[in-house]
């Protein structure tokens, strides 16, 4: 091997033009500087390993500099010495290096998110969370590989959450967090899931009730006041229908008319929260009221088109804005209509719980544990909902 000398300057280096030819500029040991005809500049080192003359790639100049080049080289001939060879060497670390990357919680999590997440929930609801991974989790422990993470650190990284006041976000991002090492567990990348030892770790969601009215007697004060609105008539007939089909207010304002079948007097879509789809038989009044609206908005595609634009669907704050305007602030939510058809249901008309649970898109497993599919109790269901319709009615007469 030859002897090191270290011949080479900065300033000779930064003055070596492009040639016709690649050409190399020697500082020995060895090491030598590739000068390219574009005039790139790479770094390399010659040497005998196994009785074969073999080159290392060190890296390109001026990234790597002549000092950090010297300690390559150095580096290199230590290798040798202990009868490694530094090009495997290198070819392993890197190696390495990308499976580290790769097993990575960011990357995991991502890759879950991708693979499994976005096809199990709606899309809104894959980007909430996806985004609060990307804000809450990512900076703290997103580049730490998943099997190295201790539950110290999770619950840092949660506790920076609950510090900012949001409590129910953090126990959010835990149940992400613990999906994300299930998946792990599942992909031979992670042996446990360290959320279950943060049981107990953060402090109680405070639990956030929508307020609802269920008296009769105030629900029929309730539907007089609706009857009366003076606003826009996709808000009036949103307003007429929550209260009928109780379903979650962004299902109703989202309604698309091609989900739409007045003829056969049902709504199908896919329940927000879990994807899954749900059919909604259409009392009589429903259908009045709908096919009503259908000249109105019939040429967008939302049965409640935005008042700016029938481009997009009705704000989600506009039936609450519409009811804090008819006197009810803190009494009646557009979540409200849900509470008040489950408790009326079930106490004034005596529905079985399991078709009111059915008919919120509620997960409700039968004795061998499967979940309600969206044909089940339909004729229940449409039974229910009509008695439902005509008993408000009975309320406003």
């Amino acid at each position: 091997m030859s002897r090191q000398t270290n011949k080479l300057t900065v300033t000779a280096i930064k003055a070596a033009k492009p040639r016709d030819k690649i050409y190399k500029m020697a500082d020995g040991g060895g090491l030598y500087l590739e000068v390219a005809k574009t005039g790139s500049k790479y770094w390399r080192m010659k040497y005998r390993y196994g009785g074969k003359e073999k080159r290392l790639a060190i890296g390109v100049y001026p990234a790597v500099s002549l000092a950090l080049a010297r300690e390559a080289r150095d580096d290199a001939k230590r290798q040798i010495g202990q009868n490694i060879d530094p090009s495997t060497a290198k070819r392993i670390a890197h190696k390495q290096g990308v499976e580290a990357s790769a097993n990575t919680f960011e990357a995991i999590a991502l890759e879950w998110l991708e693979q499994i997440h976005q096809h199990k929930v709606v899309p809104a609801h894959y980007v909430r969370n996806k985004r609060r991974l990307e804000r809450d989790a990512f900076p703290i422990i997103g580049k730490r590989s998943l099997d190295k993470i201790t539950p110290p650190e999770l619950l840092d990284c949660l506790r920076r959450i609950e510090a900012r006041g949001h409590i129910d976000t953090a126990h959010r991002v835990k149940t992400l967090c613990g999906q994300v090492f299930q998946y792990g567990i599942g992909t031979g990348r992670a042996e446990r899931d360290l959320t279950s030892d943060l049981r107990g770790a953060l402090r109680p969601r405070k639990t956030k009730h929508h307020a609802a009215i269920t008296d009769p007697e105030e629900v029929a004060g309730l539907l007089r006041a609706i009857e009366g609105y003076g606003g826009q008539p996709a808000t009036i007939a949103a307003l007429k229908l929550a209260p009928l089909v109780f379903t979650r207010p962004g299902e109703l304002r989202q309604a698309k008319w091609v989900e739409v079948d007045l003829d056969k007097a049902t709504w199908s879509f896919h329940v927000s929260k879990t994807g899954q789809p749900l059919i909604v038989p259409l009392p009589t009044q429903a259908v009045k009221i709908l096919r009503d609206l259908q000249g109105l908005t019939g040429r967008s595609e939302f049965v409640f088109p935005g008042a700016r634009s029938h481009q997009r669907p009705m704000s989600n704050a506009t039936l609450k804005a519409a009811l804090d305007r008819m006197g009810f602030k803190g009494e009646m939510t557009a979540h409200g209509f849900r509470a008040m058809a489950r408790t009326i249901l079930a106490e004034q008309l005596n529905y079985p719980e399991h078709i009111i649970e059915h008919q919120l898109a509620h997960t409700v497993k039968d004795a061998n544990g499967r979940a309600y599919n969206r044909t089940k109790y339909l004729d229940q269901r449409r039974e229910m909902l009509q008695a439902w319709a005509d008993y408000l009615d009975g309320l406003v007469a």
